[in-house]
């Protein structure tokens, strides 16, 4: 988040209470959703240099057989979509990326020990690394302070849910030479292995543990390397970096607001790890929250705008929790007889027509999609198949000097308004423009490449606003205006997901929504 806000301008501080990256076993999986966060905090090349990319996931049975194969292909959103990582370098990468603000101000080895919020801000008192009470006053407190949150209690939201009986011991190793460059989980009735190859001779295994067992003896040096040495006849073992026994969680917090005090991540829900998509979705979090802050604290926006924050992601978020401890379930199968019927059910869907691919393709993955807030026409949006509320693809695109670029790094991190063959501000009145002037939206027309303007002939939109000129090389625009005629403009959020299409006719109607949503800014 500290690097997003860093990119909208926003003044922050960012108080960590650990003085170095944390290092024992916590996220291992990065997605194509979160590459693109990455992308707009403008740190995704140091992050996916620390990748395994694109890795296949393959499930078997207890008796050995593969009954399922994930190996999804495409980048739909301008990144491989399944890719295994070290968190602590990941984190590593984001405190040196933030580094490049000057409005970010972070301060480790600082702890939260309580607040005061009123109508207008937050007084916070922390303590330094050595003991000395500060006191810090901002606009608002965002709370990524993990499952046992200090801000989240300080604030009084509870968690619902429930915590699953079963234990994990969850293991680290290095030098790794293990040639299985795929994720693999063996889905056993009683002690399901979860393996996961990860960069640098590094690889996680993840083992059930009996419910009642000690944590201690599961951790034990030589309980650990009897579970890890069969997994490796005949070649070098790995090296131990760490080991852990987790209890896997199903919680969602009651609200993720509470006036000025906001929750993102661990803080606001809890899930299983399985399918890799906590840490992901906290990722979603902060990208959709980001840039509400920045529109309110710059002016841009109203502070109705941030009570959106909670009516999107809290559903969205459940739906992934619930998704995740189901996935958790087709790993622990509760006897033979459902583990069978289990692999019967995917040996069916591999042979029935669009199965296969539902399988590959991580079709079965929840894709968040708002259909309340900041988004319009709700009714249809609440269709399966519209595409307001959901995240818009990204497809490459080529500027006026020919520079290829992806969508988000032509068009900018704010913002934008696309018509695609047309100028999409050409039918707004003056005061309609004056509002997505004043928001810092931007205008584009995308055209396709026999129909661009000649070099040196820049048209220029209504009201003075300069009207950025995009060619669809690779004609992704081409795809979606043949599958849907009547949405030639699309209003993106800076989050990248769809605010409204129309025709160029109804974007008037479209602002003076929107305008109602978002709020005006002082």
């Amino acid at each position: 988040m500290a690097n997003l806000l860093g990119v909208y301008g926003v003044k922050a501080v960012v108080l960590d209470r650990e003085l170095q990256v944390i290092d024992f076993p916590r996220a291992v999986g990065i997605d194509d959703e979160s590459l693109r966060t990455c992308q707009a905090a403008g740190a995704v090349e140091q992050v996916l240099d620390d990748c395994v990319q694109n890795t296949p996931i393959r499930y078997h049975t207890s008796w050995g057989r593969c009954f399922a194969h994930v190996k999804p292909a495409g980048k739909p959103y301008g990144w491989p979509r399944r890719n295994l990582f070290l968190q602590p370098l990941f984190e590593a990468s984001m405190r040196r990326a933030v580094k490049r603000f000057d409005t970010i101000d972070v301060r480790l080895g600082h702890e939260l020990q309580s607040y005061v919020a009123d109508g207008t801000g937050v007084t916070a008192t922390v303590t330094d690394r050595d003991g000395t009470a500060h006191q810090i006053y901002a606009s608002y407190l965002v709370g990524a302070d993990g499952g046992k949150s200090t801000v989240r209690r300080l604030a009084g939201i509870e968690m619902t849910g429930s915590t699953a009986a079963m234990k994990w011991l969850v293991v680290d190793v290095a030098d790794d030479v293990l040639d299985m460059p795929y994720s693999a989980v063996y889905c056993d009735s009683h002690k399901p292995v979860l393996m996961v190859p990860l960069p640098y001779r590094h690889r996680r295994w993840e083992f059930r543990l009996d419910d009642d067992a000690d944590d201690a003896a599961a951790m034990h040096p030589g309980h650990v390397m009897s579970l890890i040495a069969p997994r490796y006849a005949g070649v070098a073992l790995p090296r131990v970096v760490s080991s852990r026994v987790y209890m896997h969680h199903s919680r969602i917090a009651e609200t993720f607001q509470n006036g000025r005090v906001l929750l993102v991540g661990d803080a606001a829900h809890l899930q299983p790890p399985f399918f890799g998509q906590g840490m992901n979705s906290g990722m979603r979090d902060v990208t959709n929250l980001a840039w509400k802050l920045a529109a309110v604290v710059s002016g841009r926006a109203g502070p109705e705008l941030i009570d959106t924050y909670d009516i999107e992601r809290r559903h969205t978020a459940a739906v992934m929790v619930g998704f995740a401890t189901r996935i958790g379930n087709l790993y622990t199968p509760h006897n033979r007889v459902t583990e069978r019927l289990r692999s019967l059910l995917f040996r069916v869907l591999n042979v029935v027509p669009g199965g296969k691919e539902y399988i590959l393709q991580m079709k079965f993955k929840p894709m968040p999609r708002y259909t309340t807030g900041v988004v319009t026409g709700a009714d249809t949006a609440k269709r399966s198949d519209h595409p307001t509320g959901r995240m818009f693809p990204q497809p490459l695109v080529e500027t006026d000097n020919r520079t290829r670029l992806r969508l988000d790094d032509a068009i900018g991190p704010w913002f934008a308004v696309i018509g695609i063959g047309r100028d999409p501000s050409a039918g707004l009145n003056a005061e309609q423009r004056r509002w997505w002037g004043a928001l810092g939206a931007r205008f584009v027309q995308v055209d396709s490449p026999r129909s661009r303007p000649l070099p040196g002939t820049a048209e220029v939109a209504a009201a003075d606003q300069p009207l950025q000129h995009l060619v669809d090389v690779d004609g992704g625009f081409r795809d979606w205006l043949l599958a849907r005629p009547n949405d030639e403009v699309i209003v993106l959020r800076p989050d990248r997901y769809v605010a409204a299409v129309c025709r160029a006719a109804d974007l008037t109607a479209v602002t003076d929504a929107l305008r109602t949503v978002i709020g005006v800014g002082h």
